[in-house]
């Protein structure tokens, strides 16, 4: 039924149940699974600073090293919880690119036919102040996506 299971994970529990889930139905199913984690694009706010010592000092390159070895260990978390779980799974982390975007680009170049996300269930001006990264990308793929709370 499902070949190729795509879970999106940002560390939340959320997204360790919908981790959870995923493996789950891919153990039962023997489907092949990719856990992806996306860090959002740096803004870039007019290049850097000036120290005491008059040197410039430019913090993004930092941040980006610092949301790439986060995004790291949460892969290998998630790839430790699928070993645990008797599931061979790929890791892919994608960086500088908004969740929703990153999270389809990759199941179109895996070949994923499901993606599995999790997701606060906002409703009201919660939903419309804070978005929904699950809403963009039921919005915006083909690939039928499996929501989980």
């Amino acid at each position: 039924m499902y070949a190729h299971i795509l879970v999106a994970t940002d560390g939340s529990e959320l997204a360790s149940r919908a981790l959870d889930h995923a493996l789950g139905l891919a153990k039962a199913l023997g489907s092949a699974v990719t856990i992806v984690t996306v860090t959002e694009p740096t803004a870039v706010l007019g290049g850097g600073y000036a120290t005491v010592a008059g040197t410039a000092f430019d913090p993004i390159p930092e941040l980006i090293e610092a949301q790439e070895t986060a995004a790291k260990e949460l892969l290998a978390k998630a790839q430790a919880a699928a070993s645990a779980a008797g599931v061979s799974a790929k890791t892919v982390y994608v960086n500088d690119s908004f969740p929703a975007d990153g999270i389809i680009s990759t199941a179109n170049s895996v070949g994923a036919d499901l993606i599995v996300m999790g997701s606060h269930g906002r409703r009201g001006l919660g939903r419309l102040l804070l978005g929904s990264q699950t809403n963009n990308v039921l919005a915006h793929t083909a690939i039928p996506v499996l929501v989980t709370r």
